[in-house]
């Protein structure tokens, strides 16, 4: 315990002493989680819209000004012809056009069906796609609003109402934030230590423990124990940036989620100090662990959906430690799920750290 303390120690002051780690480590957790929520973000506004009236009455004016008074859509022109309208697209001045046709208040008085053209600029697929589902959607209550009154909706007892369960406002920051907690415990626990013991080869220091008596398990401990602290500081850190500017706070117990990072960090450390044990530079290293981290990130469920991704790629996510945690973070801040709950990823992460911790161990090639 007398060699921890002191390697401990050391660590902490290498730590202080250095002029660009201490920076990284707290300016990290601010910049990200002040501007990512807000760039990362699959909500789709100011869609350009091109609307072409064959009617020009004032069913249709009504439908134009309901789908700009959405907020998703930009109207940048009215045009005579879709092939008018289609330019547009093709100029890209235009996202989608919305195609009015004649005798389209005659019909909806009649009862009878007047079909409307939706046509979307496809190169960008996910702006073509939401912008579709979006305009569709108000055509759809538009029509509802049209075809029944609210008297007769309740006369004959139909009524649709929609229950947002977990997010009622659909705010799409409430599923990212906490997200963006679990990933910057993985820079911290995996990128940063990485470059640890690797910059004692550099500096010629490893030489001179590898002649002392301190086993390798401490030697690591001494390695993994200042950054599982600071990750659980910049946890709580974050948290509290999460609460004063998103006024988020967790709907279960903020105990369940140190738990699960506690272990999630002896984790990534390990992976880390694995990294570095093999890699004979800092460059080496940096490369190696950035390899690693973004097929982490991309197959985390951090940006897409698990559940959109292709099978064989829903398999792999299964190997993905930071899958769980994003999992267990959206869980505990959105449902409120407790450890019960949780125990299957809590035995998952635990494994991961059982496992690249014991390559971390197994790697290290002590001399002397």
């Amino acid at each position: 315990m007398a060699l921890l303390k002191y390697l401990l120690e050391k660590e902490f002051k290498q730590i202080r002493r250095d002029k660009f780690l201490p920076r990284i480590i707290f300016l990290l957790p601010v910049l990200q989680l002040l501007i990512l929520p807000f760039a990362a973000n699959f909500e789709m506004r100011n869609i350009n819209l091109n609307i072409v009236d064959n009617d020009h009455s004032s069913l249709s004016q009504k439908l134009t000004d309901k789908v700009l008074s959405s907020g998703y859509f930009h109207l940048t022109d009215v045009s005579e012809s879709y092939d008018e309208a289609l330019r547009s697209i093709e100029n890209n001045t235009a996202d989608v056009i919305l195609e009015i046709p004649a005798r389209f208040e005659e019909l909806t008085g009649l009862g009878e069906p007047a079909e409307l053209l939706i046509a979307a600029n496809a190169v960008n697929g996910t702006k073509g796609g939401i912008g579709s589902f979006y305009l569709s959607a108000i055509i759809q209550n538009f029509n509802r609003e049209q075809v029944v009154s609210p008297v007769s909706e309740a006369s004959i007892g139909r009524e649709i109402r929609v229950l947002n369960l977990f997010n009622p406002h659909l705010d799409y920051k409430c599923n990212m934030v906490p997200a963006i907690l679990a990933f910057l415990m993985t820079l911290i626990g995996g990128f940063l230590s990485a470059l640890n013991i690797v910059s004692e080869k550099e500096k010629g220091t490893i030489e001179q423990i590898n002649v002392t008596p301190v086993p390798k398990t401490i030697f690591l401990l001494g390695k993994l124990i200042p950054f599982w602290v600071i990750g659980l500081l910049l946890l709580t850190i974050g948290a509290g940036i999460t609460w004063l500017v998103y006024g988020l706070l967790p709907e279960g117990n903020m105990g369940v989620i140190y738990l699960f990072a506690a272990v999630y960090l002896v984790a990534f450390t390990g992976l880390g100090l694995f990294i570095s044990s093999v890699s004979s530079t800092q460059q080496q290293a940096m490369f190696t662990a950035f390899f690693f981290l973004i097929i982490f990130i991309l197959m985390s469920g951090l940006f897409t959906p698990v559940s959109s991704m292709p099978e064989w790629a829903q398999q792999l996510t299964r190997l993905n430690p930071l899958r769980y945690f994003v999992e267990v973070m959206r869980m505990v801040y959105l449902k409120g799920s407790t450890l019960a709950d949780l125990s299957g990823h809590f035995l998952i992460v635990c494994l991961f750290a059982l496992f690249f911790n014991a390559l971390a161990i197994f790697s290290y090639r002590k001399n002397g």
